[in-house]
């Protein structure tokens, strides 16, 4: 087989420890002498392993995408060394064969092959973007929670204000749902004047707050939860804005996206943030889109049509 690596390097990752081997291929003889270290995961260990690698004149490396467990190794190896993050998959190594030292020996021995596929790294600009967009998700999926929650609290209490407003959270049910929650006898004078204009069931409005029964629990549950869902926004709000001004410098490569009916700015950015704006990582589109997840794989043999399973990436 063809050696396009002369000299790389495979690592075995764990969360406490690091087992490399360097593999150094004579291009006369064709015979690969193998060296072989332990490090930690502590930082010192980590600029010890980059010494390791430059003074062997290894600037190729390879390793396995455990969790989080590669990225401070990443992190400090990525201006000089060039590496390889791979999925598991592709590296896994015989039964009963297996030792971390094996591993780590087995995967540089496919490396020096090129027989690895290598997962999609941005550059650490749009890496930094995704970790805020997927901050974001988080956040917004709290809040969705939180106001499920604020919710079902409504129901307990026999509020069905809900089914009558567009949206439970606008400003009308906000309003009415303050002034309830603050008083113990509703005024319906008061409520009515919150009221939007353009509200379609002002009558029943009224009709959904009477006979409701908000026990002291109820109460205090759906204030804590009102100040949350305010506190989250708060969050998402930040977050937004340090994208924005992360990604203006690249407005120019992708905006023209947000000419798409539905892709608004905020839209463009969360894209750029999982696929960067070099779209030549990406041999055609139907690669982007079986990288997205959103391309069953073929699984036929014999003849038989397997269940189609998604093809799975490196969640980086």
């Amino acid at each position: 087989m063809k050696i396009v690596r002369p000299i790389c390097c495979g690592m075995d990752v764990h969360k406490n420890l690091i087992v490399a081997t360097i593999g150094i291929t004579d291009k006369k003889t064709s015979i690969t002498q193998y060296l072989q270290e332990t490090f930690t995961t502590l930082n010192p260990d980590l600029y010890r392993l980059k010494k390791w690698l430059i003074s062997h004149k290894c600037f190729d490396a390879c390793m396995e995408s455990t969790g989080k467990y590669w990225v401070p190794i990443f992190n400090i190896l990525e201006d000089e060394i060039n590496i390889c993050l791979t999925h598991p998959k592709y590296v896994k190594a015989i039964k009963g064969k297996k030792t971390d030292k094996k591993d780590s020996k087995w995967i540089c021995d496919l490396f020096k092959h090129d027989l690895i596929k290598a997962s999609f790294i941005p550059p650490k600009e749009i890496r930094a973007l995704r970790e805020l967009s997927r901050y974001r998700c988080k956040l917004v999926a709290m809040r969705t929670s939180e106001r499920n929650r604020y919710q079902n609290c409504m129901t307990v209490s026999n509020i069905g204000l809900a089914s009558l407003v567009s949206d439970p959270f606008g400003k009308t049910a906000t309003k009415i749902m303050e002034e309830v929650l603050k008083s113990e006898v509703i005024d319906d004078d008061k409520l009515l004047k919150m009221i939007h204009r353009g509200c379609k069931n002002k009558d029943k409005i009224l009709d959904s707050l009477r006979d409701s029964k908000i026990e002291t629990d109820q109460r205090f549950k759906m204030n804590e939860s009102m100040k949350h869902m305010d506190e989250l926004q708060e969050h998402i709000n930040n977050c937004e804005v340090e994208m924005v001004k992360r990604a203006s410098p690249m407005f120019s490569q992708f905006m023209h996206i947000t000419q798409i009916s539905g892709i608004s700015t905020l839209s463009a950015i969360m894209i750029i943030a999982e696929i960067g704006v070099d779209m030549s990582q990406f041999e055609s589109d139907k690669q982007l889109v079986s990288w997205a997840g959103l391309a069953p794989a073929n699984n036929e043999s014999a003849g038989k049509k397997n269940q189609l399973e998604y093809p799975k990436r490196v969640n980086t």
